[in-house]
């Protein structure tokens, strides 16, 4: 039993929440409980939690020697040694053989395509760009649109260029942000036990180059959604609850209410990284943050409404 716990903890499942990103183009389309293509959508959802499982045996391995000497990542079960690397590469192995052949077989050529590119933009930055200052995080940032293209194409819907440029200003928050965090993290352990080799890139960051970028990355998300928002609400003109509002206001723009949630959103995260210094997981904040899990529920709720209720 103990051994399955450690494949658990290794294949990471509460970093699947990155996965969800496949969902959003047909979330936003209205078209998510389409009994064609839902189906799709969860075969896409799951081919990337394999995907993405394999990825992470992979970095653990690259890096077991340096995880060592990190606070937090020597706990990690190859690093520990609770995990040996036999095993571990064997389960690799088997997750990446999984998410191709689901990709292939029973989504379609051209998902296989971006699952086989996603594969090898993480092996180019297990073994290379991760040790490149700047380039380290737009890789990582990379993971979360090709998801979203993946999403679309899995399902043969047009991907809305504001929605990638949404996608993208949010992967750069959430990369450096991830980065700003680390650093913190390591100069902390450093100050306490002394200097160690792990993570020797974020020894390269300024830190008003971090938070000029987070600053940049943060500004663009919400730019780039507020015009996603504005091109993609439905139509609600002949709709009873628009009956009520006046002749300017008779086609309103439903998915801009969803803009001060997001910038709530954004703005928690910051407090996050900068005062309670806990942006080094991303999806560890979305479980543990209580005002940002509610804050991801409140927006959710808004878009099933908005997108799905209201029209009909």
């Amino acid at each position: 039993m103990n051994f399955i716990y450690q494949i658990i903890r290794t294949v990471r499942p509460r970093q699947w929440l990155k996965n969800l990103a496949v969902f959003a183009v047909p979330v936003f389309q209205g078209l998510f409980f389409d009994p064609d293509i839902l189906p799709l959508s969860i075969l896409a959802f799951v081919s990337f939690c394999f995907l993405a499982s394999g990825t992470y045996i992979l970095n653990d391995l690259a890096d077991v020697s340096k995880d060592r000497q990190h606070p937090i990542k020597k706990n990690r079960p190859i690093a520990s040694g609770k995990l040996s690397p036999t095993a571990a590469i064997i389960v690799m192995v088997l997750a990446y053989i999984a998410g191709l052949y689901i990709a292939f077989n029973m989504i379609g050529t051209y998902f296989g395509l971006i699952g086989l590119a996603y594969i090898l933009l993480q092996l180019a930055y297990s073994f290379y760009f991760r040790n490149t200052i700047i380039l380290d995080a737009l890789f990582v940032s990379s993971g979360f649109i090709l998801r979203v293209f993946a999403g679309g194409i899995a399902v043969d819907i047009s991907v809305s260029s504001w929605l990638i440029l949404t996608t993208i200003g949010l992967s750069l928050l959430m990369a450096f942000g991830k980065r700003r965090s680390e650093k913190t993290i390591l100069e902390q352990h450093e100050q306490e036990v002394g200097k160690s080799k792990t993570r020797e890139t974020l020894k390269h960051y300024p830190d008003s180059l971090l938070d000029s970028i987070i600053s940049t990355s943060a500004s663009f998300c919400l730019m780039s959604y507020a015009l996603f928002t504005f091109q993609t609400s439905p139509e609600t003109g002949n709709q009873p609850i628009t009956s009520f509002l006046p002749s300017i206001l008779k086609a309103p723009k439903l998915m801009m209410l969803t803009i001060p949630v997001v910038i709530y959103g954004v703005a928690r995260y910051l407090y996050v990284i900068y005062e309670k210094k806990e942006g080094e997981s991303p999806e560890r904040i979305l479980l543990s943050d209580k005002p940002m899990l509610l804050t991801v529920m409140l927006w959710t709720v808004m878009i099933f409404l908005i997108v799905y209720v209201l029209p009909s």
